[in-house]
């Protein structure tokens, strides 16, 4: 086993919540991805959406759609998929677009937010139904093969959102862009989208073309974490993406973890973030073959 695999290894194992260990054995461990669904359990409540601070930079235990999000990004990961878990899921997302009465988006979050300890950045801008996160979530329903009334209604609403103003001002609403383009069935015209946005990288707000950028920002790996993704070829040269999993292997810390570059809003926030961070580099890493999993 690699050195740099097996110190991350080792913060996971010593610092991480458990749903991050539980996915690090899944996909590196062959364990069973259901003990990823049990871990997620505890984060859903009974309106059917998840909380808790399952995203940690607010620490609501009330159903929000990012924690929703996230919950999606756990089963992605673990290509583990409990139907009911994630039916009703979706039945929150629904709900939530009704009220909304936004053509079928969702926000990231509602104003219970501010009942409770938050990051700066989570402030009332995530209470506007938008492409983030409504995109992301639609992707991840196509990827997840997961058929719902509301994924049609998200997926018109995000098709009408790019066909009048493809601009996409920052690289959270990129991300969620891309995954609804890396999945949605309609290839060509994802495609085209795809490129037209690529086009104009350079002016999307904390987006890092450059792997030296300094501060909060996305980079070429958010969109192409592994060499199968859908984007690596088609948008990104061996250049951009060879910076980047340099830049990554050099910000691994002496503890095994890798840092955040933002402001949580508690130490235990910190940490987890760290977790989760942490869990994402070794996937990247692995998989482009920068370090040896053999674990």
């Amino acid at each position: 086993m690699d050195n740099l695999f097996a110190a991350g290894d080792r913060f996971l194992l010593s610092q991480a919540r458990l749903l991050e260990r539980r996915l690090f054995a899944t996909i590196f461990l062959g364990q069973s991805g259901t003990h990823v669904i049990d871990a997620l359990r505890g984060y859903q409540n009974d309106d059917s959406g998840f909380g808790h601070a399952l995203e940690p930079d607010k620490r609501c235990p009330a159903s929000l759609p990012i924690d929703v999000e996230t919950a999606f990004q756990a089963m992605a990961a673990a290509a583990t998929v409990d139907q009911t878990m994630i039916t009703r899921a979706c039945d929150f997302l629904a709900a939530t677009a009704a009220r909304a009465n936004a053509g079928g988006a969702v926000p990231a979050a509602f104003d219970v937010i501010e009942q409770f300890p938050r990051a700066a950045h989570w402030t009332d801008w995530t209470y506007a139904p938008a492409l983030n996160p409504t995109a992301g979530l639609a992707g991840l329903m196509y990827q997840l093969e997961v058929d719902h009334p509301w994924r049609a209604q998200a997926t018109e609403y995000c098709w009408e959102q790019l066909a009048t103003d493809g601009t996409i001002g920052d690289a959270h609403t990129l991300s969620e862009v891309m995954i609804f383009l890396a999945h949605v069935p309609d290839r060509d015209r994802a495609d085209r989208h795809a490129r037209e946005i690529a086009a104009h990288f350079a002016d999307i707000a904390m987006f890092h073309l450059d792997p030296d950028a300094e501060g909060y920002g996305l980079t070429p790996l958010h969109l192409a974490p592994e060499p199968g993704s859908r984007w690596r070829s088609l948008l990104f040269t061996d250049a951009q993406i060879g910076g980047h999993l340099d830049r990554l292997l050099k910000n691994q810390q002496d503890d095994g973890g890798w840092p955040i570059t933002w402001e949580p809003p508690s130490a235990a926030s910190t940490i987890e973030w760290r977790g989760i961070v942490t869990l994402q580099a070794l996937r990247t890493l692995a998989s482009y073959g920068r370090i040896d999993a053999g674990v």
